[in-house]
């Protein structure tokens, strides 16, 4: 009977641990999809020379889907669509932004500067968490309080830019605590992943994308704000 046990419990671990390595499987392929779909939309709309307006437009369009149909559809096959259908608005929206950035004497340096820390932040927390194997559930709480002051406060700084009293050291605060807030929510959703917390490879995938892009926009800001130089 202690071997039959054993055994039982032997063949729930295996079955636990293939699960888990199939869901961050799918959520690595479809991440990566995910950022290819959403650089090309990028690259559309700036060849199209999208405004501002349209770009703002296309982020509240993603911002909708990611809050109310996401969740809805992430157990179905739409959920794919859908995931696809944000990461693809929220790129063509970014188009202006770097089309901004890159009239900077220096913004070439700029953006692959801030692509490249990003893509150097994801490799290595995500790493972390793999290969550690902590559990970082304890980060949260933290992370969406967070996440809901910074929130918070990048509204008080647009809204007070747009009565023309800007406020660039709210601004470039906001943008340092958005960096560092999305490192620990990558560390925390890769976590999440590992330790069978998160169980829907959908909802990882945006997680994660929602991550690096926030990530890549602040260090953005950040990079523009200390290192840019107009013609």
């Amino acid at each position: 009977m202690q071997t039959n046990y054993d055994m039982t419990g032997y063949q729930t671990s295996v079955a636990v641990g293939a699960t888990r390595n199939k869901v961050l499987r799918n959520t690595y392929m479809l991440l990566s999809m995910t950022l290819l779909f959403s650089a090309a939309m990028a690259g559309l709309s700036m060849a199209m020379a999208v405004p501002y307006g349209a770009s703002l437009v296309t982020s509240l369009i993603a911002l909708a889907l990611l809050w109310f149909v996401v969740p809805r559809t992430a157990n179905s096959a739409a959920g794919i669509g859908v995931v696809f259908a944000v990461t693809g608005l929220l790129g063509f929206g970014l188009g202006p932004v770097l089309t901004h950035y890159l009239s900077l004497a220096n913004g070439g340096q700029i953006v692959m500067l801030a692509l490249g820390i990003t893509g150097a932040s994801f490799f290595l927390l995500s790493g972390y968490a793999l290969v550690s194997r902590k559990d970082f559930s304890f980060m949260r709480n933290f992370l969406f309080v967070g996440v809901m002051i910074a929130f918070i406060a990048s509204i008080v700084a647009l809204v007070a830019s747009l009565f023309g009293y800007p406020m660039p050291a709210l601004a470039l605060t906001v943008s340092a605590l958005f960096a560092a807030l999305m490192c620990g929510m990558i560390l925390w959703q890769t976590s999440e992943i590992v330790n069978g917390g998160e169980t829907n490879y959908v909802l990882a995938t945006v997680g994660l994308y929602v991550s690096l892009y926030n990530l890549f926009t602040s260090l953005l800001h950040l990079l523009g704000a200390f290192m840019g130089e107009r013609d």
